[in-house]
C-alpha cells in the first residue's frame, strides 16, 4: 500500500505501518494521525518521541508495559493511570496506534 504526500509517495504495509522508517517525519507522522483520527498534542509527541528513542537504542518498539512504566514514572503517576492515560491519547491501543504515528513497526505481540 501507499499514500502520497507533497510529492513524494510512502510505502506501507498492509495495515498502514512505513516500510521505510528512515522516510519518516513530523509531517509523516501527522499525515498518520490524521488518517488514525488523532489530534496530536505535545503530550502525544512525548510518546511518539519516547517511541523512536527506543526503538533507535534497541531496534524494536518498546512492550506495552514499558511505555506505561515510562509514563507513568515521567508523568508522577501510577501505572493504572498511565495506562489509561495512554489509551485516550491512542485509543485504538497505544503500542499499535502510537508506533504506525511515530513510523516504527508494529509491535511484536500485537495482531
Amino acid at each position: 500500500m501507499t499514500f502520497e504526500m507533497n510529492g513524494t509517495t510512502y510505502e506501507t504495509d498492509e495495515d498502514g505501518y512505513l516500510l521505510d522508517l528512515d522516510v519518516w517525519t513530523t509531517d509523516v507522522a501527522n499525515h498518520l494521525a490524521k488518517i488514525e483520527e488523532v489530534e496530536l498534542s505535545e503530550k502525544h509527541w512525548d510518546v511518539i518521541n519516547f517511541l523512536r528513542d527506543y526503538y533507535k537504542e534497541y531496534q524494536i518498539a518498546p512492550m506495552v508495559k514499558i511505555l506505561i512504566k515510562e509514563m507513568a514514572t515521567k508523568n508522577e503517576m501510577q501505572k493504572k493511570e498511565a495506562s489509561k492515560y495512554l489509551y485516550e491519547l491512542f485509543p485504538n491501543g497505544p503500542a499499535i496506534q502510537a508506533c504506525k504515528i511515530a513510523g516504527l513497526p508494529k509491535p511484536t505481540g500485537c495482531v
